[in-house]
């Protein structure tokens, strides 16, 4: 017999599936650019991520590991779109960089997804939305997301 899920599990298994569903509308938008979830993920961090981060940085505002986003960045290189530069004295540690050829895929883009969440939100308020924020960033601090990560998901590029 199965018992009916209670708020917090329905709302930890909704969480789940709006992502997957968000990414996928948007996946299917860009397929057409040639551009998969990996590249275009890694693109549009890059551009609201400060402008020398470091592939470890980057991997983690993807959500990947490190392997999984240096085969990403392999291609991304070699079509020119990004560059990685060796920081400091450390040769290990690589910065990323969006080159000046990102520029018309990162507009592409920002205009799918700029047109997904205004669909989505068209009849979500705003008070709703600070709501779901607000619980968003207390589950995210008790699952260990850092203090940076919740300063970069509020922060425009320009506050950087």
């Amino acid at each position: 017999m199965t018992k009916p899920l209670n708020d917090q599990e329905q709302f930890g298994l909704c969480l789940g599936l709006v992502a997957r569903l968000w990414r996928a509308e948007i996946d299917r938008q860009l397929a057409a650019f040639g551009l998969t979830e990996s590249r275009w993920l890694t693109l549009l961090h890059l551009s609201l991520l400060p402008e020398s981060v470091t592939q470890r940085e980057l991997a983690d505002a993807v959500g990947v590991q490190g392997p999984t986003l240096v085969r990403t960045l392999d291609r991304l290189e070699a079509e020119g779109l990004i560059e990685r530069r060796t920081e400091g004295a450390d040769r290990r540690t690589k910065s990323v960089h969006l080159r000046a050829e990102a520029a018309p895929i990162l507009e592409r883009i920002e205009e799918i997804t700029a047109a997904v969440r205004a669909e989505i939100f068209s009849d979500i308020s705003h008070t709703e939305v600070t709501t779901c924020l607000k619980a968003f960033e207390q589950i995210a601090g008790k699952l260990g997301g850092t203090p940076r990560a919740m300063q970069l998901a509020h922060e425009t590029p320009k506050d950087r």
